[in-house]
């Protein structure tokens, strides 16, 4: 089934958290439950009302997009009319929530924002706007004299992002414009999002990101230091069997044994995996064509939130899944033979291979400990990712 829409239900607040009722109903062209343009736009045509949308309150758990959904939302212009009654008390406050979920929360990432534009002589050249919110981020576009620029806030579980960007110092990453823990600033990068690209640029691409990674290697405590999350084999196993062990009841019998004998791997695959002689390095943690932007020559590479310390091979595994038959042999080739040149003698086609069902269990153990970071109301845009990823190394032989 493709989504083409989503069904929308405005749950409205004032600035101080006091429940006014929603709107009636009404619907919007993206399907995807972050992307909250198009829902701002919706408030304002619909019944001359500017709001932020601060989180996600209800949504189908059968899918990942699109069907009937429910916002809360903050009222910033504009009065209210013929609001409906809605139960509960969604402004509510909750522990786990993100302050920009909160009423205020944006307007204080906003306002930070054109704090440090004007702090660096730029001035906005129209409203900010939202782009997208949920639990793993907020963005906003600001428009100025000398072009847009992206505000990005995040939970503090990626607080490190923008901290790391300004230390990579690299042409293939944009600088911020300004760095606080959980939240940058961003000049806005030319070209396009690169997704479903095939062919050369691909491999310009990896070249970018493998001499970021280069450039990491005998540096992994300025890592950490950063704030960036240790993903190496050996200090995740225990992790990635305890995540096993909660989601035991969604999985059969069968997968239960296929995971067991693939966690019993772990130690002799992390000293296989030591002895093909790629060192552990700068991660990207997401690493795809969509996050690539730009054009031959000038390729950005964005979204280090999922950054970590980690085997470098995974983020080439994380590449590869978007791509053709093709497209993937020649970025192998291409991801092995620079390897080969860093490090003479190394064997990266082993290394890959050592990890490739790895991959899924560390996906899950990923998504597991967002939803053990996020309140319950937006856990469901990744409750489901967690058994389908283990039932996916389920499936993968241990070779």
């Amino acid at each position: 089934m493709v989504d083409t829409g989503k069904d929308v239900t405005m749950v409205l607040c004032t600035r101080d958290g006091t429940l006014m009722g929603a709107l009636p109903r009404f619907s919007v062209p993206t399907p995807w439950w972050q992307e909250v343009g198009e829902v701002v736009a919706g408030c304002r045509g619909r019944h001359g009302l500017d709001v932020v949308v601060l989180r996600l309150l209800t949504a189908p758990v059968e899918r990942t997009s699109g069907g009937e959904v429910a916002y809360l939302a903050e009222v910033t212009g504009g009065e209210p009319r013929g609001l409906l009654p809605w139960s509960g008390d969604p402004a509510a406050d909750h522990p786990l929530r993100q302050a920009y979920a909160r009423p205020g929360g944006p307007a204080r990432d906003v306002a930070w924002a054109v704090e440090a534009l004007v702090a660096t002589g730029r001035s906005l050249s129209g409203p900010p706007q939202q782009v997208k919110t949920w639990n793993l981020s907020s963005i906003w576009r600001l428009p100025t004299s000398t072009g847009d620029t992206w505000l990005k806030s995040v939970p503090p579980f990626f607080a490190h992002e923008g901290t790391l960007m300004s230390r990579l110092e690299a042409v293939s990453v944009p600088q911020p414009i300004a760095v606080e823990p959980g939240r940058v600033l961003l000049p806005g990068v030319e070209g396009v999002d690169h997704f479903g690209a095939t062919g050369e640029p691909l491999l310009a691409m990896v070249e970018e990101l493998i001499a970021l990674q280069v450039a990491h290697l005998g540096r992994t405590e300025e890592l950490f230091e950063l704030g960036l999350p240790d993903r190496r084999l050996p200090a995740i196993a225990p992790r990635l069997a305890a995540v096993v062990e909660e989601q035991s009841a969604a999985l059969t019998t069968e997968e239960r044994r296929r995971l067991a004998v693939l966690l019993q791997t772990l130690d002799t695959r992390a000293r296989d995996l030591a002895a093909c002689g790629i060192p552990d390095t700068l991660v990207h943690g997401d690493f795809h064509p969509g996050n690539v932007r730009g054009r031959p020559g000038r390729y950005a590479i964005l979204d280090w939130s999922d950054s970590a310390v980690g085997h470098p091979l995974t983020d080439e595994l994380a590449f590869f899944r978007s791509l053709g038959e093709g497209d993937r042999e020649r970025v192998r080739a291409a991801w092995s033979a620079s390897w080969r040149r860093v490090v003479p003698g190394c064997e990266p086609e082993r290394a890959a291979e050592l990890l490739q069902p790895v991959m899924p269990l560390v996906a899950a153990m990923v998504y597991a400990d967002f939803c053990a970071q996020i309140e319950p109301d937006e856990r469901v845009y990744h409750t489901r990712d967690v058994p389908a990823a283990l039932r996916a190394a389920a499936s993968l032989p241990v070779g």
